[in-house]
């Protein structure tokens, strides 16, 4: 039996809801680690050296330990720099919290738990009484 047009849009809205969601909290996620913040400028600053300094480096066991550590610096600057918009994700996520709340049941407090900022929830229409 063929779905619906209207069950059709219910997944679409439903992928848009969850990628929107997601992608913030990703964005969150990366934001919050203790230290100084680390930025895409700094990243590329932090490989450039470190190519430069393999390129100079006799101890092989030394220059592999500093391709891993450039490689795990590429990873990070490619994290970095897709979730450099916070802006933009946070206003997806207030856009889509909601409706995304209520379908899943997802309550204030788990939200606040998972490093969304009391007024983002705000803005989503989502207040500290909201259990999903």
């Amino acid at each position: 039996m063929p779905m619906s047009q209207e069950h059709k849009e219910a997944l679409a809205r439903g992928r848009r809801e969850s990628r929107a969601i997601k992608k913030y909290l990703e964005a969150l996620s990366t934001k919050r680690k203790p230290g100084r913040p680390v930025t895409p400028e700094t990243l590329r600053k932090r490989i450039g050296n470190l190519e430069e300094k393999i390129a100079t480096e006799d101890d092989p066991l030394k220059a592999v330990e500093m391709r891993q550590e450039r490689i795990e610096a590429e990873e990070a600057l490619s994290q970095a720099e897709a979730t450099e918009d916070l802006d933009a994700l946070e206003d997806a996520f207030v856009e889509h919290a909601k409706s995304y709340s209520e379908r899943k049941s997802i309550g204030y407090a788990a939200w606040r738990e998972s490093g969304v900022p009391a007024a983002v929830l705000r803005k989503a229409g989502i207040s500290r009484g909201f259990t999903g």
